[in-house]
């Protein structure tokens, strides 16, 4: 058995921020933002060389261009100019993994984004246009079963489908939002476990304790959630003392 594990990084800005080298060390896989939710120039050079450093895949982390509200604010954009936007953080995070060394390979939309291509058609056939657009070997990294991975499919992308490790899971297979009591997860041997059960049955146990089913080629970590890093190399340690392989899946 092998599974990813992937950490959104290069989010400094703000009051947001991370150990990204720490986290680096732990992770295969590093979703780094493009500057509209986070991050900017100088960030995003600085952690895809740290990446390339320890071989660490990269994706690009893209978001409505919202650093205000760090882009988990529904934006009203229009397909076209979204496209453009998506286009945009792409060229910006490529030319930093040219200029480091560093390895994109695939692209994780950020927050509101994130959810808003699952079901809206015009906001997922933007982003996936402009993938293909900019460079169809690049995979989409996102939720199984989403219009946007149906999308991807039919326009010749590879999908990967990823699993929450600091997040709870409703019954139905959905992520509890943030703002509701045990949304999110912090306890470093909590996590492990969890991740560990999901890995080896294919389900995790839901916030109302029911068992749910979630398909996952690689495990996220948010790299601002609190205890990220210990949350991460638990959750790597776990995985390896239970035989399962971690590795990128690019």
């Amino acid at each position: 058995m092998r599974i990813d594990l992937n950490a959104d990084l290069g989010e400094a800005h703000g009051e947001w921020s991370s150990d990204d080298a720490a986290m680096l060390d732990v992770v295969t896989s590093a979703n780094i933002a493009c500057g509209f939710h986070a991050g900017d120039a100088l960030t995003m050079l600085r952690t895809t060389a740290l990446a390339a450093e320890r071989g660490v895949v990269v994706g690009a982390h893209l978001s409505y261009l919202d650093r205000e509200g760090f882009g988990r604010r529904a934006v009203a954009v229009e397909p076209e100019e979204l496209r453009a936007q998506a286009v945009y953080q792409l060229g910006a995070l490529a030319g930093a993994c040219r200029a480091t060394g560093a390895r994109l390979a695939y692209v994780k939309p950020h927050g509101a984004l994130y959810h808003a291509i699952t079901t809206d058609r015009g906001q997922a056939g933007a982003v996936v246009g402009a993938i293909a657009a900019f460079d169809p070997s690049l995979a989409l990294l996102g939720l199984p079963d989403t219009l946007a991975t149906e999308l991807a499919a039919a326009a010749g992308l590879r999908t990967v489908v990823e699993a929450f490790a600091d997040r709870a899971y409703r019954a139905d297979g959905g992520l509890v939002p943030r703002g509701e009591p045990g949304a999110v997860l912090d306890d470093p041997a909590v996590v492990a476990a969890r991740m560990v059960d999901l890995v080896t049955t294919g389900s995790v146990e839901a916030i109302d304790g029911t068992r749910v089913a979630v398909a996952a080629d690689s495990i996220c970590v948010h790299g601002d959630s609190p205890n990220a890093v210990a949350m991460a190399q638990a959750v790597r340690a776990s995985l390896a003392a239970a035989g399962v392989g971690v590795g990128s899946f690019a």
